[in-house]
């Protein structure tokens, strides 16, 4: 299932929190997307593992991701192991993306940076040919993406990139919210955490406002970069 950008969240939620109007962008321009999550974010305040499953379900069908599917690592306790490493090998391998997107490179949650560099570590690895995966009882190929970029989470980190995502700002905001158990309601009687604030729900739209008001479009989501980015032209640019 060769798709042309994977994107791999420490938990569920995080890559449409992250990058989820650049997703709906590619999508709209007939990419294909598929997510991983990596943990089913059991520890989450709010909420549960079988609701985060069903609220990360219709993420995904508002969205529309070729496939999500869970590993189901230990949420709050992600290491860079080589048990992990190999599992998103696979993953790497089974979908050969381009581009993979994952999580912030610091952040306040110490699985999104671990996160990181787990994915880091594993699309190396993936390249190489002596390491040997199966996968639904298939010998997989050697794969490595071409390139990594890792979302902005809570901490305000300078990109190295912008994406203008003005068109696609609705649609981010409804796939954020199919995990309606984690956001801000006046009337669930769950206790309150950092992100089901108004202010994070808010967060959402001037976060984006500002980093397009830097670059000169309506809204824009930011990301950083393991390789230096070079430009062949300058087709798409705003100058």
């Amino acid at each position: 299932m060769k798709v042309d950008i994977l994107a791999i969240g420490a938990h569920p939620d995080d890559v449409e929190l992250g990058c989820g109007g650049t997703l709906a962008k590619l999508i709209s321009e007939g990419k294909k997307v598929a997510v991983v999550d990596l943990t089913q974010g059991e520890l989450g305040t709010r909420g549960t593992n079988v609701t985060r499953a069903e609220e990360a379900a219709n993420a995904a069908a508002i969205q529309g991701y070729v496939n999500r599917e869970n590993l189901k690592m230990k949420d709050g306790f992600l290491v860079n192991s080589e048990e992990y490493q190999m599992q998103i090998v696979k993953m790497i391998r089974k979908y050969q993306p381009e581009i993979v997107f994952s999580n912030a490179i610091d952040d306040r949650h110490p699985d999104h940076a671990k996160g990181s560099k787990l994915v880091s570590d594993a699309c190396f690895l993936s390249g190489l040919i002596k390491i040997e995966t199966v996968l639904d009882n298939e010998t997989q190929a050697a794969w490595r993406p071409k390139q990594i970029f890792n979302y902005i989470q809570w901490k305000n980190i300078t990109p190295d990139f912008v994406v203008d995502v003005s068109d696609f700002m609705e649609k981010k905001i409804e796939a954020c919210l199919a995990f309606k158990t984690q956001f801000y309601d006046p009337e669930s009687a769950e206790p309150m955490t950092p992100i089901s604030s108004k202010d994070f729900l808010e967060s959402l739209t001037y976060r984006a406002q500002d980093l397009g008001r830097l670059s000169g479009v309506d809204f824009a989501e930011g990301f950083t970069s393991e390789k230096l980015l070079a430009f062949k032209n300058f087709d798409g640019i705003i100058l």
